[in-house]
């Protein structure tokens, strides 16, 4: 499994700092994966969908610890480029 293409939608706000959309092998795409501010600094959230009870549950997400620290170093990295280049905020690009 290859990440073929990585957006990043950057947000200003306290804890949510971007919307990331990914395409692996060129032919599935995943969206709303999130880099969040937490506690112990910037991590990578999957997409998830809030529960009847109140609890999220990841709609989509690695199987695997290895699968998943690719992707988050990968995500990561294209993120602190979008930083560095000065990315503004922008909206959810799934509200269009």
């Amino acid at each position: 499994m290859e990440i073929t293409e990585i957006k990043i939608f950057p947000v200003h706000e306290d804890k949510l700092k971007a919307y990331v959309t990914i395409v692996i092998d060129n032919c599935f795409v995943v969206r709303d994966l999130k880099v969040i501010n937490g506690n112990t600094g910037l991590f990578i959230a999957m997409p998830s969908k809030k529960r009847k009870d109140g609890a999220f549950k990841d709609i989509a997400h690695p199987l695997n610890k290895e699968t998943r620290d690719m992707m988050e170093q990968k995500i990561m990295a294209a993120y602190n480029d979008e930083v560095k280049r000065g990315g503004g905020a922008h909206k959810n690009p799934d509200e269009d």
